[in-house]
C-alpha cells in the first residue's frame, strides 16, 4: 500500500510541479548554460546505492572545489538561481522521480553519501531499513539547521516509531518546514 501511495501522490506531484520544474530548469540553463539536472550516488534502503535527482544549484564540478560534498551557508559556489532554488527546497522535486522510479520514498529518512553511511555506528546503520525519502522526521523539526547527529537520532526515532499517522502528520508539517517553521512536537508547538 505505501508503493501505491508513493506512486500516486509522486506522480501527482510531477504533473502538478512542472511548470515549476520548467522554469527552475530554464533558471538553471541561462545562467551557465550547464547541465540542468545534478544526479549523484546516495545510499538507500539495506545500504544499495542509486542515483539521486535534483536541479542543479552549484557550479560545474563543485566537488572538486571548496569544501567537496560538504556545503555550508553562503556557499560561493551556489549560482544565483540556486539560491532561490534551495531557498524554496525546489531543487528536490526531481526526486520525485525517484519516488516514481521505486528508489526512494516520499516520507523517510534523506538519502546520505557513502562516506557518511561508513561513519554509522551498528544502531545508526538502522536508519538504512526503511526507504530514503523526499521528507522526514528530521525535516520538521529542523531539516539542516539541525547538527548532523540529531538529524540521525530523529531518523532513527521514525524508523522505530513510523505508522500513518507519523507519516501523515510529517506530510502536513513539511510546508510550513519549508517557509521557517519548525515543529517542536505535540506539546512544543512551531518556533520560527
Amino acid at each position: 500500500m505505501n508503493r501505491a501511495l508513493d506512486v500516486a501522490v509522486a506522480g501527482t506531484g510531477l504533473v502538478f510541479s512542472s511548470p515549476l520544474l520548467a522554469l527552475g530548469a530554464l533558471a538553471v540553463k541561462l545562467e551557465d548554460g550547464g547541465p540542468v539536472l545534478y544526479k549523484q550516488v546516495r545510499v538507500g534502503r539495506g545500504g544499495a546505492d542509486f542515483e539521486l535527482l535534483k536541479l542543479r544549484t552549484m557550479v560545474v564540478g563543485a566537488e572538486q572545489q571548496g569544501a567537496g560534498f560538504a556545503v555550508d551557508k553562503g556557499d560561493a559556489r551556489i549560482t544565483r538561481s540556486g539560491r532561490v532554488l534551495r531557498r524554496l527546497s525546489l531543487d528536490e522535486l526531481p526526486q520525485l522521480w525517484n519516488v516514481v522510479r521505486g528508489d526512494m520514498s516520499i516520507i523517510g529518512p534523506r538519502p546520505t553519501l557513502r562516506y557518511q553511511v561508513e561513519q554509522y555506528d551498528e544502531r545508526q546503520l538502522h536508519r538504512l531499513d526503511v526507504k530514503p525519502g523526499i521528507t522526514g522526521w528530521a525535516q520538521i523539526h529542523g531539516r539542516a539547521k539541525l547538527p548532523w547527529a540529531e538529524r540521525i537520532e530523529l531518523d532513527l526515532w521514525y524508523v522505530r516509531h513510523r505508522d500513518w499517522k507519523t507519516d501523515l502528520l510529517i506530510l502536513f508539517r513539511t510546508p510550513l518546514s519549508l517557509f521557517g517553521g519548525t515543529y517542536k512536537g505535540p506539546s512544543g508547538g512551531w518556533h520560527q
